[in-house]
């Protein structure tokens, strides 16, 4: 295994690293009643290796941001007794990792309606997030009661209230002001997002921030399942693509003669 790791890692250019990874954490409860567990709790608790394992592989390569999908607001509607196991599992790994984050010069952040999370839950988070702030390494965000549809309306509303009183014009709205108002304000757009599980969907993540992403799908792998490697697989085949944003293969080889 360490030396599928180390072989895979060989063949990336550290010239050419996504610095915003997105991962859509796939799969656990699948993963759960695979190994035989009625309770899909047992897939999110084994889930947390598989989230150390892409925090640390993303600060060893140099990746500047590491956004996971940790609870869309969908997720309100699951059993009562899976969302409170979330939230329990949630402070738990915190409190376990801060000292672990801090020495690893790891920065916490968060996107979401987190206002909505139970106050205990509110508590650890801010938190971490305030013992991290200074810290220069790989910032993880941790999207909570989030989705894309969420971001964008609430970001419709801030604009359509500072028009309402008087302090933005209609002309001035466009997408620079707009992507700046969004919960990820001041991050760059992902380069690469990946998902887990097989499932060929976004899931109402990052659906504005997501529109030149490219997209890794592991058609087979659960998340508690994934590993450094996994995560070196899917940053070497985003290194073989050519992202052209819109323009043809020839305008990004010759910029200068397009």
């Amino acid at each position: 295994m360490l030396k599928s790791v180390k072989s895979v890692k060989e063949q990336l250019d550290p010239n050419n690293l996504p610095k915003h990874i997105a991962v859509i954490m796939d799969g656990n409860g699948r993963w759960a009643k695979q190994q035989g567990f009625v309770d899909r709790i047992f897939g999110h608790r084994n889930a947390l290796k598989a989230v150390k394992e892409a925090i640390e592989g993303s600060a060893d390569l140099g990746v500047k941001y590491l956004t996971l999908y940790a609870f869309s607001t969908e997720n309100w509607n699951r059993p009562k007794a899976e969302v409170d196991a979330l939230m329990m599992l949630l402070i738990s790994a915190l409190k376990d990792e801060l000292e672990d984050m801090k020495k690893n010069n790891v920065r916490l952040d968060t996107i979401g309606a987190i206002d909505t999370l139970p106050e205990s839950s509110q508590r650890v988070l801010r938190n971490a997030i305030e013992e991290t702030k200074d810290n220069t390494g790989i910032t993880v965000i941790l999207a909570l009661s989030y989705s894309g549809k969420w971001d964008i309306v609430k970001t419709a509303k801030k604009l359509a209230e500072q028009v309402k009183n008087g302090e933005l014009a209609v002309e001035d709205i466009n997408e620079q002001l707009f992507e700046q108002s969004l919960d990820t304000k001041g991050i760059p757009n992902p380069d690469l997002m990946i998902r887990t599980g097989g499932d060929h969907r976004i899931s109402n993540f990052l659906l504005w921030q997501l529109a030149y992403s490219e997209l890794y799908i592991f058609e087979e792998l659960f998340w508690p399942d994934f590993r450094r490697e996994h995560l070196f697989e899917a940053i070497l085949d985003y290194q073989e693509r050519e992202r052209r944003f819109g323009k043809t293969s020839e305008q990004i080889k010759n910029p200068v003669n397009a």
